[in-house]
């Protein structure tokens, strides 16, 4: 009876101690960020980062959601930075604007890496580069172009643009341009709805000149944005797999930014990624009057762009900043529960190796529990609460993506001169 009193006492010892050990999601999250690369595909930036008015050394108040001592705190080592350019008229001036601006967000993103903050920062061309520089203890940079309106009708700009580091080309932004139809035209532009037909059906023959021509450069094709004609033609049209940079599941709201079953089938089919985004308008329906209020706040300030909104005082900045806290207040915003819904729907329908993150932070990104970079752990966290394992969350955090650029980088055939 002894013996067996004692077994009973050994056993829920070890039991107890087994216990104690198991790790919170917390503490587990804060582990596995150590462990593994955690990348997000869409962050905007204005022309004049890496600036005075925008140093991503130190932290700095909103409108800025991302910089190095928040990635380091949220345990976020990568990200897209984005050379953003609006659509406006497709004639010479209007092409001529776009360029420029594209070259200014270049330039600034290579200030940050080459110049300014190379010891805490570099700027990665390739997966192996990534994984160098995350080694060094460095944050890691990576540049994206949204708006394929930035190489007009000139191919060569592409390859600028990927001499300049660009590794994604994202082909269209709201508003049709010379390359594909917009799930979001623009009325002001005289864009046809996508119900009409769109402008080309889906891509135009230029469209399909540049999806080629960065198929050779080893460069992502991006549908983010895209109608869905355009999205399913450019997945046929690609000889390499493409990713959607910042979008989220259309089945779960059936937003027009969103993606389809049918599309995401298709990228996943041919070896692509979803990056399920943290914007709060595509993960839920958002109410009219808060969009009303939203806007009619920024009007009332002056802000019809991102560069408005970063070169502002700092009293107009905390007016608008402030309104928006009221706003969420009363409609409040989605929440890392309803983001792992979307990743949890996508996975069910096109599997674990199709799927990653996005935040959209500066351009509209920002949700309840993921608000800025530093708090890119907890969405790590609601991960280990759903059951995804180490190495699942390790391939929607990063791997998944690393692939998508090794496949698209061996498929190039041609180089830009040096």
């Amino acid at each position: 009876m002894k013996h067996l009193i004692a077994l009973l006492v050994v056993t829920l010892a070890l039991t107890t101690s087994a216990c104690g050990a198991e790790q919170t999601p917390e503490a587990h999250a804060k582990d596995l960020q150590s462990k593994i690369i955690t990348i997000d595909t869409h962050t905007d930036i204005p022309t004049f980062f890496a600036s005075e008015r925008y140093d991503p050394s130190k932290s700095n108040p909103p409108p800025v959601l991302v910089d190095l001592p928040r990635m380091k705190a949220g345990g976020l080592d990568a990200v897209f930075f984005i050379a953003y350019v609006d659509q406006t008229k497709r004639d010479a001036t209007g092409y001529a604007e776009a360029a420029s601006e594209a070259f200014a967000k270049f330039a600034a993103i290579h200030r940050m890496t080459d110049e300014l903050y190379s010891k805490d920062v570099g700027l990665a061309l390739t997966s192996d580069d990534i994984r160098r520089i995350h080694a060094e203890g460095k944050s890691v940079a990576l540049i994206g172009i949204e708006n394929g309106y930035s190489i007009g009708r000139d191919l060569n700009l592409l390859d600028a643009y990927y001499a300049l580091g660009a590794r994604y080309f994202g082909l269209v932004h709201n508003g049709h341009n010379d390359i594909a139809d917009s799930a979001q035209p623009k009325k002001d532009l005289g864009d046809k709805t996508n119900d009409e037909g769109g402008e080309h059906g889906g891509l135009s023959d230029f469209g399909r000149k540049a999806i080629a021509r960065a198929n050779d450069l080893g460069l992502m094709v991006d549908v983010s944005h895209a109608a869905k004609s355009a999205t399913l033609q450019a997945i046929e049209t690609s000889r390499a797999p493409i990713i959607a940079s910042h979008s989220a599941v259309f089945a779960l709201h059936p937003h027009p930014r969103n993606m389809s079953d049918e599309e995401m089938k298709a990228l996943a089919a041919k070896g692509g990624v979803i990056q399920i985004v943290a914007f709060d308008e595509y993960l839920k329906p958002m109410p009219p009057e808060k969009k009303k209020l939203r806007g009619e706040l920024a009007k009332s300030l002056g802000f019809t762009s991102l560069d408005a909104i970063f070169d502002a005082d700092a009293a107009t900045k905390k007016k608008f900043f402030d309104g928006l806290a009221d706003l969420n207040k009363k409609y409040p915003r989605a929440d890392v529960k309803l983001l792992v819904d979307h990743i949890d729907y996508a996975v069910k329908l096109i599997g674990i190796d199709h799927v990653g993150i996005a935040s959209d932070f500066q351009g509209g990104g920002g949700i309840d529990g993921w608000a800025d970079a530093s708090e890119t752990h907890h969405v790590t966290e609601e991960l280990i609460r759903r059951g995804y394992s180490d190495e699942d969350i390790g391939k929607i955090w990063g791997g998944n993506l690393m692939r998508v650029m090794d496949e698209v980088a061996a498929a190039g055939r041609v180089r830009p001169a040096p």
